[in-house]
């Protein structure tokens, strides 16, 4: 789908249905195909029983229309067989390019989109929810044509008999308004079983994954009590959608059975007095389901239609700038990055927005004025990280920041690599504001190895491919062997080839770092930066880490932020921030002589040690 499609307000999921018009149309005459032939058998064996029960019964014709009602029966199931052929392969292909569009616009999102929701806010809307709406589009065509079917042995009902079709009509009518009401309803509280869906996937996601710092914790009470909570309160809205619709199904199947009741006594009365045939009768009784099945299938319509709206607006809710800001670039290219970085007055802060209004509490004049023109997210509070900081970093040089945790060293990280963007100020990159840098020019040039690196469920190998998919095997060697874990590659039956499981929970803490600084260093890109990517290792890997990025020294723009100091004892520079500022500034020698905060933090890192 094109990008300007995405932004036009009347783009919907539709469009993706659109590019499947002929195999939907092949879908739907087969299925309306299939449908007709379950009338056709139905009038076929009504008139076969008028031949055999008149005065003179006429059993040839109707062995003839018994067999052709035969017929109608075997193409009616090749019919409907073509139709779940059809609906398999477009199914497939429709969910593919949702799946592929909402794949592509999750990594168009800023990281704050992601900081600002849980884990099951995207999972639920790129896996359920595109898997919903096609299910439920289907279950809607399907319940089109068997009312279709119904409505047309209804109107031959009531040609045949005036009387019988218009209890038929009547309590389809009534049996409708209740629906309509319990469709209102049933939107109402759909949107909240939703939600709370998406913090019980989001818990269940992190307690697979944190299963391990749950245990040595001994946080399994307080995490049980925490998903309890969540689970009752989905239980809860599931349990209230269901009783709701429950109540309203009883009240209206009540109705159709004394509406069924009412058309055989009045059929007997008037098969009575002669003025229905008694072929017609049959016809009544064979087909009295389908006063239920009309009712049935307009409630299904309006509460697929309703499924597939809400399934629809959380997707889309993933293209709302307001509630999922996108990561924005510009058009500026530089082929070869040189590495000079410089903040010029940058202000930066982390902004914390009460939660959304529930939609479901709202009435539904307040639903379609929230919709139509949605609000501003109100501000609960801003934590200012940076005022006007700056700070200049020379091309090729090794420079670190160090500080006590939460004085910004990570932000800044993260603000150079353009993961967060500037409240003011500005960001350049040889001496281009980074705002003005395309796509490719940052992603390509830079590297970030973070304090909690994602290790891929894959190969070793796999994972380093990533960072360079036309990579040898002697240079995925050479920068394991650099980043410290040629002896364990060796030591492993498979080596390289080795999967090391998902988030690579088969490797320790230590050696996921090493492999995600491999993965840089093999980018091989004009600016490396290390987020305390040494925290997790030992001693000795961290020696030889640190022997590796002084390697790399003059090579490109090392940019450090590091727990412990000795890591960055040869940097160019060093900046030492505390509260946001910057406060001094130089080699690791001329800290240690002239900052006494510099100087007790190293003695303490080493008494810890």
């Amino acid at each position: 789908m094109k990008k300007d499609k995405r932004q036009n307000k009347k783009f919907g999921i539709w469009q993706y249905f659109k590019a499947h018009k002929l195999a939907l149309i092949s879908y739907l005459f087969c299925d309306l195909m299939g449908s007709a032939l379950v009338v056709v058998g139905s009038l076929l064996v009504a008139n076969a029983i008028t031949l055999v029960t008149q005065p003179v019964p006429d059993y040839k014709t109707a062995l003839i229309y018994f067999a052709i009602c035969a017929g109608t029966y075997l193409l009616r199931n090749v019919c409907w067989h073509l139709s779940g052929i059809i609906y398999q392969k477009t199914s497939k292909k429709i969910m593919e390019a949702i799946n592929y569009d909402i794949a592509n616009q999750a990594f168009k999102l800023s990281s704050r989109a992601y900081t600002d929701h849980n884990t099951g806010t995207f999972v639920s809307r790129m896996v359920s929810e595109p898997e919903n709406i096609v299910s439920q589009i289907i279950r809607l065509v399907d319940n089109i044509t068997g009312t279709l079917t119904s409505m047309s042995i209804i109107v031959y009902i009531l040609i045949m008999n005036f009387y019988i079709g218009l209890i038929i009509i009547f309590a389809v009518a009534i049996a409708a308004i209740i629906e309509t009401k319990r469709i209102k309803v049933y939107r109402k509280n759909k949107k909240t079983v939703k939600d709370t869906y998406d913090k019980v996937q989001s818990i269940s996601t992190e307690i697979v994954r944190s299963e391990k710092d749950i245990k040595s914790l001994g946080l399994e009470d307080k995490l049980s009590e925490v998903a309890q909570q969540n689970y009752i309160a989905y239980n809860q809205s599931a349990y209230k959608l269901s009783i709701v619709n429950m109540n309203y199904y009883r009240f209206r199947n009540i109705l159709l059975q004394c509406a069924g009741v009412a058309m055989l006594v009045l059929g007997t009365l008037l098969m009575e007095k002669a003025l229905i045939a008694p072929a017609v009768f049959m016809l009544v009784y064979q087909n009295r389901d389908g006063l239920y099945d009309v009712v049935w299938s307009i409630g299904n319509m309006s509460e697929y239609i309703t499924s597939i709206r809400v399934s629809s607006e959380r997707i889309f809710e993933l293209f709302n700038e307001k509630e999922f800001p996108a990561e924005r670039f510009g058009n500026q290219s530089i082929e070869r990055i040189k590495g000079s970085i410089e903040f010029k007055r940058v202000d930066f802060s982390f902004v914390e927005y009460e939660e959304k209004p529930e939609i479901s509490k709202m009435t539904r004049k307040e639903r379609k004025e929230y919709k139509r023109n949605p609000p501003e997210r109100k501000i609960k509070s801003i934590n200012q990280i940076f005022k006007k900081l700056s700070f200049k970093i020379k091309p090729n040089s090794t420079v670190a920041f160090v500080g006590k945790s939460g004085s910004g060293k990570s932000t800044i990280l993260n603000l150079m690599a353009k993961m967060y963007e500037v409240d003011g100020g500005q960001v350049l990159i040889d001496g281009v504001n980074i705002n003005d840098l395309d796509k490719p020019t940052l992603r390509n040039n830079i590297s970030l190895v973070n304090q909690s690196p994602y290790i891929f469920d894959m190969s070793i190998k796999d994972n380093l491919l990533l960072a360079k998919k036309d990579a040898t095997d002697e240079e995925i060697l050479l920068n394991l062997k650099k980043a410290s874990l040629e002896e364990f590659i060796s030591s492993l039956p498979e080596g390289i080839n080795t999967k090391v499981g998902e988030s690579g929970i088969k490797l320790s803490g230590g050696q996921r770092q090493r492999l995600a600084i491999a993965r840089a260093l093999l980018r091989n890109s004009p600016i490396i930066i290390f987020d305390e990517s040494t925290s997790a290792l030992d001693n000795f890997a961290q020696a030889d880490i640190k022997k590796s990025i002084d390697a790399l020294k003059g090579q490109g723009t090392i940019v450090i932020v590091a727990h412990r100091l000795s890591t960055i004892r040869n940097a160019d520079k060093i900046f030492f921030l505390d509260d946001g500022e910057i406060i001094d500034s130089g080699t690791f020698e001329e800290l240690f002589e002239n900052n006494t905060k510099f100087r007790s933090m190293f003695y303490a890192e080493n008494i810890d040690n």
